[in-house]
């Protein structure tokens, strides 16, 4: 009588090897696009042409610096200073957040301690002009903050405004204060409507932190505006203006790039720093530089 013969268990070492190399593979290039995501810094540059430019400042240029939150980039921002240089500007802005309220690990002594540092490099590149974001109120630290900045060299621009002047034509740089400071400060539309009944027909160049007031700005006929606060969504996904805005909005819009309505272009920064341990996907920190050309 045959021997009865039953099927041999089927082998699952290939296929668990299969998995695993799968899985290692997913991994190394999650990890691979989330540290290039979120820390290989990249700048970026924007060349907007008005009509209405004084020809003196065709081929001007300013860097915006934005959302720092106590960022280093190398060795005492060294990545970041570099990539000022690099860049060329004939001014550079910092429109708010260059400190954090609250970040892990980092106290906000700490933070005033690489701002300090950070803005001790900038001075001598090119002319340095800030604007306040709502982290400096909320740390509370806006009173040591400011003094500093301006014993260093910065010129701090609340609800100021400073004439640019180069071969003899001007332009106007507009700094407003983050509607997070105190209560009865002027409002950015009747301030830049002061400006404007100041400086009629100027050029008006405006630095503000939040990213949400397009349409103010266009109706008032600023021609350029620059912003930061919406760290480019934090992930950034296909077709989307990124994933989480900055009070944890779903889809935000305004986050990353020139946005325009009629006459006005809204230059966004993605931040050169995370708020609150937040970490960035598909969303390089940048330094930006818009050219302004006739």
């Amino acid at each position: 009588m045959a021997k009865k013969r039953y099927p041999r268990p089927r082998r699952k070492s290939r296929g668990k090897t299969i998995l695993i190399i799968v899985l290692v593979v997913l991994l190394i290039t999650i990890g691979i696009i989330y540290v290039d995501s979120n820390t290989r810094l990249v700048t970026t540059e924007h060349l907007l042409y008005y009509r209405g430019l004084p020809s003196a400042f065709d081929g001007y240029r300013i860097v915006v610096l934005a959302d720092i939150h106590g960022a280093e980039h190398g060795d005492d921002n060294e990545l970041m200073i570099t990539a000022v240089k690099e860049a060329n500007p004939d001014i550079i802005v910092i429109n708010g957040d260059l400190i954090d309220r609250y970040q892990p690990g980092k106290p906000v002594e700490e933070q005033l301690e690489i701002a300090q540092r950070l803005v001790e490099q900038l001075v001598p590149i090119a002319p340095v002009y800030y604007t306040t974001g709502n982290h400096e109120w909320d740390s509370g630290m806006i009173r040591t903050l400011l003094p500093m900045l301006s014993d260093i060299g910065v010129d701090v621009l609340q609800n100021q405004y400073r004439l640019i002047e180069q071969g003899g034509e001007s332009i106007v740089l507009a700094g407003i204060d983050d509607p997070n400071g105190p209560a009865d400060m002027i409002s950015p539309d009747d301030f830049i409507e002061t400006v404007q009944e100041q400086e009629p027909g100027a050029f008006i160049v405006a630095i503000y932190h939040r990213n949400n007031q397009l349409e103010m700005f266009s109706e008032l006929g600023v021609p350029l505006v620059l912003s930061g606060h919406g760290h480019g969504g934090m992930i950034r996904l296909p077709f989307t203006d990124g994933l989480f805005g900055p009070n944890n909005e779903i889809f935000p819009s305004f986050t990353s790039g020139v946005y325009t309505q009629r006459n006005t272009n809204m230059v966004v920064s993605r931040g050169l720093g995370n708020h609150f341990g937040w970490t960035r996907f598909r969303n390089n920190p940048e330094v930006v530089v818009v050219e302004l050309r006739s």
